[in-house]
């Protein structure tokens, strides 16, 4: 592993961030009433790894392209995902903003706007072999994951 800045982490941190903060401005109408029922445990562990992912994914130069090897295709799967965090985003956007369609699947991966980005998070881990960002993944899956599957249960149960 070696210390530097990682242009591509800034990258995957801008295409995460950017339709966030769009986000923020069109939440869907009843998202704060399930916001006090997020789990305690699982709100930390969101919070500890979006700041560990955050800083770990720009401080090692190992994320940037090394050459063209076969070990790119970790990469390249990384910002597949990305793209297709890019098009739940324009699909919700899009949709009438309500909760069922912040927390909907797309191509059958469950609560997307949450695991497309993780999993890309883990791919460049592996591209990078990087196990500290490979945990601090681990432990934002386990946050961010969990509560949006949480919510998710909640709005399927609310909605019948």
């Amino acid at each position: 592993m070696h210390l530097g800045f990682s242009y591509t982490g800034l990258l995957l941190l801008l295409m995460l961030f950017v339709p966030n903060l769009y986000w923020t401005k069109n939440k869907p109408a009843d998202y704060d009433q399930y916001a006090p029922h997020e789990n305690k445990v699982l709100l930390c562990m969101e919070r500890a790894g979006e700041v560990l992912v955050t800083g770990l994914i720009l401080v090692f130069r190992d994320f940037n392209i090394q050459g063209f090897e076969p070990r790119l295709l970790w990469l390249a799967g990384a910002f597949a995902l990305m793209v297709l965090y890019e098009l739940y985003w324009i699909r919700y956007f899009r949709s009438e903003k309500t909760m069922p369609d912040f927390y909907s699947s797309l191509l059958g991966i469950p609560v997307a706007g949450a695991t497309l980005p993780v999993l890309a998070v883990l791919l460049v881990a592996v591209y990078g072999r990087n196990p500290f960002l490979f945990a601090a993944g681990i432990i934002l899956g386990i946050g961010h994951i969990g509560i949006h599957l949480q919510h998710a249960k909640e709005v399927s149960l609310r909605n019948g």
